[in-house]
């Protein structure tokens, strides 16, 4: 089954890195390019060029996410604690997720928009996973859920959207949903066993209609194992970089200091490729010192003026009023 897995070598991904850099330097002047879809995602991995995915929770970071070329956009229940400022993600409602949807589908142009099934919107049965997924398809504007777990209920759930003619991406291992019962946010199928169980599980997802599967925090060889026997793309998180993509949070991406127990939850994963946080604090700091010391608004900023012989006449009137300090 291994002869299936894709790899790219070393002189390759020099390559990509490079034609990255080079369009990326001209993606805000050439013109946009068609919205992906599902289509565009499964054409990708035939071809086994690796998926980008990313989340976004708002209008702002999804216009970024969409000029950077991302091919998904995920509307994370993730938005629980780093928006919210949550110790998890169970307490995002599902009208809660549709806020954010709306928000994230005004500022994607091209990328393919995808939301989290909230905790407690799909578990009670397939009806009820039906009416959340058709609330964020209506509603949020979304082209499809993402819902965790490969029990039988969900595997249930996850027919029930499909034929309703509606998209789903799985998600299997390290599921925050479950949070309670994995006892916190650890790593997955670490035993033969539970690794059987993942293994199992993403072909259950397969076979109930998934156009996709996010593996998080699982070993790479059991990502590698389940990528290679399946014939939809899997996206990784803390799974190696064996799989069909790769899904990461914007805010642990850009370093935001956007949690506070973020040195206790940002994952090991995580690769930050900036310091926004400590950008955003330095900006915030200077204008409290340039506001206190007077040293802002300068005559730069304070553009405005009284048209001409205005302002003669608006003192005249002032001083008539008798209300105004003249000292």
């Amino acid at each position: 089954m291994y002869t299936r897995l894709k790899y790219v070598t070393s002189a390759a991904r020099l390559v990509l890195r490079r034609q990255y850099l080079s369009d990326a330097a001209v993606s805000d002047t050439r013109p946009s390019t068609s919205r992906v879809s599902l289509a565009t995602l499964h054409e990708k991995y035939k071809q086994g060029k690796p998926i980008t995915a990313i989340t976004a929770y708002d209008y702002p970071s999804a216009v970024h996410v969409d000029r950077a070329g991302f091919d998904i956009v995920l509307v994370g229940d993730s938005a629980s604690m780093v928006v919210h400022g949550q110790d998890t993600t169970l307490p995002m409602t599902l009208s809660d997720m549709i806020v954010h949807c709306q928000a994230v589908k005004r500022g994607s142009k091209r990328s393919l928009v995808v939301a989290d099934l909230p905790f407690g919107s799909y578990e009670a049965s397939a009806m009820q996973a039906l009416q959340s997924a058709v609330r964020l398809v209506k509603e949020g504007g979304v082209d499809a859920v993402k819902l965790e777990g490969g029990s039988k209920t969900k595997i249930e759930a996850t027919r029930a959207i499909v034929e309703a003619g509606i998209a789903v991406i799985g998600h299997l291992g390290l599921t925050p949903q479950s949070v309670g019962v994995l006892g916190g946010f650890k790593p997955q199928g670490k035993t033969a066993a539970s690794a059987i169980e993942i293994f199992k599980s993403a072909l259950k997802l397969q076979g109930a209609g998934c156009a996709a599967i996010v593996l998080e925090c699982v070993p790479k060889p059991l990502a590698d194992a389940i990528t290679a026997t399946l014939d939809i793309p899997t996206i990784g998180i803390g799974a190696g970089n064996g799989t069909s993509g790769q899904v990461i949070v914007f805010h642990d991406l850009l370093g935001f200091l956007q949690h506070p127990h973020h040195a206790k939850v940002s994952p090991k994963f995580c690769k930050q490729y900036a310091n926004v946080g400590e950008t955003i604090q330095r900006a915030l700091g200077q204008y409290i010192i340039d506001v206190s010391t007077k040293d802002f608004p300068d005559d730069q900023f304070t553009p405005y003026e009284f048209d001409k012989g205005e302002f003669a006449e608006f003192t005249k009137r002032l001083a008539q009023t008798g209300l105004a300090d003249t000292r």
